[in-house]
């Protein structure tokens, strides 16, 4: 599973350069949980982590050049878009 993040983390750091390594984790991870969670809210059976790791990489491919600049209005997220912080 970390192996799956790390890479997950490297693919999106790739495609959004203003992100620090710490925030593009966050977001590999809550994008993974998101779905999951998602999938089993909504009654569908579990496909494995295969499945979870293609659709969060199409996400990041889809929405990952943008994710800095979106603003969270939940708490858990906070911390994502801090300006204080320095890029990778």
């Amino acid at each position: 599973m970390e192996d799956r993040f790390k890479q997950l983390t490297e693919q999106l750091l790739k495609r959004n350069i203003n992100l620090t390594i710490e925030q593009a984790r966050t977001w590999v991870e809550s994008l993974w949980e998101d779905f999951e969670t998602t999938r089993a809210k909504g009654g569908w059976s579990y496909q494995g982590q295969e499945m979870t790791e293609k659709v969060v990489a199409k996400w990041i491919d889809q929405y990952g050049p943008h994710l800095h600049h979106y603003s969270p209005k939940e708490k858990k997220f906070s911390h994502l878009n801090q300006k204080d912080r320095f890029p990778h």
